[in-house]
């Protein structure tokens, strides 16, 4: 039996994240597939924006790292992005900050209408682009190849001209005790701007992120609206939460 497109994909990609290179023909052999079925798993990939299409098989574009991240808890980041989704409406006005589970959102926007969505997320941007019912405003700013994102003053600035209903933020840490945190200076002051134009802000990120410390503290969660991560959470990570003052869910 061979495997299903969703498995063979995470499959390619998780080859593609250790080696850099992949062949047609190898994949071919190993996933019990013909080489047609691979080259359109690879385009479709490439129209994702997660790999680089080569004659003869496919490579690496300049995020590795970002991939590696992507397969990791790739179910739990699918399902908290969906609830995260759920909460946009028609003809909304959003700001989606960098990171993995953040770009998933947009997946799963493909039936809203109107809506429009400011991001300094490049990730964001190549999940976007397949949904001409989505518009989508790229903040500018440096470009930090890490994280996949705008930022700086430039950002900064760009952020600062709109006003948003909906805020969705990534993290690379929270907890109740120490709040949302993150590796870099210049990522915590993008999700501090964008909470600052937004009617509600959510932290959208999957339990192995909880207790977790990030370099730089940005905010505590009782800034947030709330908190959406999956079931996973300990029960006592889970009171924690549930009494931080935000509305904290769990899928």
């Amino acid at each position: 039996m061979s495997i299903e497109r969703s498995e063979r994909e995470s499959l390619i990609l998780a080859r593609l994240a250790r080696e850099g290179t992949l062949s047609v023909v190898a994949l071919s052999k190993q996933l019990g597939v013909s080489e047609v079925t691979i080259r359109t798993d690879l385009r479709t990939l490439e129209e994702r924006g997660l790999l680089a299409r080569t004659h003869g098989g496919a490579e690496a574009t300049g995020y590795r790292n970002v991939l590696e991240r992507q397969l990791q808890h790739s179910r739990e980041k699918e399902q908290i992005a969906a609830a995260a989704a759920a909460l946009v409406q028609d003809n909304d006005l959003v700001m989606i900050e960098a990171g993995t589970t953040c770009a998933e959102i947009v997946a799963h926007l493909g039936a809203r209408r109107g809506v429009q969505i400011l991001t300094n997320s490049t990730l964001v941007l190549r999940h976007a682009r397949l949904y001409a019912n989505l518009t989508v405003i790229l903040t500018g700013g440096t470009f930090h190849r890490a994280s996949e994102s705008l930022v700086g003053p430039g950002a900064l600035r760009a952020i600062d001209d709109f006003n948003v209903r909906l805020a969705f933020f990534g993290t690379d840490g929270f907890s109740a005790e120490r709040g949302l945190t993150t590796a870099f200076a210049e990522g915590a002051e993008v999700i501090r701007a964008m909470k600052a134009r937004a009617s509600e802000s959510w932290l959208v990120a999957d339990s192995s992120k909880y207790g977790k410390a990030g370099f730089v503290s940005v905010m505590e969660l009782a800034g947030l609206t709330g908190v959406i991560t999956d079931s996973g959470l300990p029960d006592a990570a889970r009171t924690e939460l549930t009494h931080s003052g935000v509305d904290a869910r769990f899928v």
